[in-house]
């Protein structure tokens, strides 16, 4: 059997931030925070919009384009770091019930920017193993809520917005490729990345914790740049092919520094890797879906291309795919 990706979809807040926007609280403007990052603009979710409605939207356009109804979903992974309850429930349940879909598992996976990756290879497994059911895999962010606005290192790079597709059996497609996906961890670099709050750190007594993302810029910098390349080339080793073969590389959209400075190290031409940062900003476990979206919307991918899904993030996570597009 040859799983496929039946449908891509996404949802950006409408509201956008820029850099002008930022520099009228801060000390920046948008020539220094586009010098460093790479990002213009960001999308913020308003009054009303949480991770869960944004992720539906994503779903159901992924459902659409794959012309799937809800009574054919079997199970929803949503891959977030910013869900709506900081517990439980999770995202994932409160998406079913907005798509409602009738019978269908759910959960949420945390493994950060590189939840995306983790959850595709999960649900890749499932419907293996549920050659009749579809499979929704979303990667959605509310990152504007977890970030510290008066802090120039870590609010200039977030936003949110939500990405997904829709898995499922290809019984025609008896000789498609398989893709290959390798998932890694480095729990001793869980500080480079971190929200406060949780259980670990109970708040002292009659105090309410501020639970903002920090970040150690220089050290992720460093990770990220050596994760991705060592991914990649882990994949392409695997299948006894070169990076050089490739025909585009989604990279988890952090920072464009950061993808610059792979594309040098692993001697690719920086037109292979699909960019859409400037507009959406650092969109975590959604960023990759969003750029796959928006790359099939724009006619970029075509069938048989040779691809690679690559992301990195807190914990430390890091995670990598190789498919040829649109089988897995």
């Amino acid at each position: 059997m040859a799983v496929k990706i039946l449908g891509t979809g996404s949802y950006l807040p409408p509201k956008v931030v820029t850099n002008d926007d930022l520099a009228k609280t801060l000390d920046t403007s948008d020539e220094w925070i586009y010098s460093h990052t790479g990002i213009h603009s960001r999308h913020v979710a308003e009054e009303g919009e949480c991770t869960s409605t944004m992720a539906a939207k994503a779903g159901r356009a992924a459902m659409d384009a794959a012309g799937v109804t809800p009574e054919e979903i079997g199970l929803i992974v949503v891959a977030t770091s910013s869900p709506d309850y900081n517990t439980f429930p999770s995202t994932a349940c409160l998406v079913q019930a907005l798509l409602e879909c009738p019978a269908t598992g759910a959960y949420d996976l945390q493994a950060a920017c590189a939840g995306f990756v983790y959850a595709l290879d999960q649900a890749r497994g499932w419907v293996k193993m549920n050659p009749d059911r579809k499979a929704l895999v979303i990667g959605a962010e509310t990152l504007s809520r977890v970030v510290d606005w008066r802090d120039r290192a870590s609010c200039i790079l977030f936003g949110d917005g939500a990405g997904a597709v829709v898995l499922g059996d290809d019984p025609a497609a008896t000789d498609a490729p398989e893709a290959h996906t390798v998932l890694w961890a480095d729990g001793k670099g869980a500080g480079f990345i971190y929200r406060d709050g949780g259980t670990r750190l109970p708040a002292p007594a009659g105090t309410i914790p501020i639970p903002y993302l920090v970040l150690q810029g220089h050290d992720v910098f460093a990770f990220a740049v050596r994760s991705l390349s060592q991914v990649t080339n882990q994949l392409c080793d695997k299948l006894g092919t070169t990076p050089a073969d490739l025909d585009r590389v989604f990279a988890h959209q952090a920072n464009g520094r950061i993808i610059e400075a792979v594309a040098r190290r692993m001697k690719l031409p920086l037109e292979k890797f699909y960019l859409n940062l400037d507009t959406t900003g650092n969109t975590s476990a959604a960023s990759i879906p969003i750029a796959l979206d928006e790359a099939v919307r724009k006619g970029v991918l075509s069938d048989g291309m040779k691809i690679v899904l690559c992301g990195f993030g807190s914990g430390l996570t890091y995670a990598g795919t190789y498919l040829q597009w649109p089988y897995l």
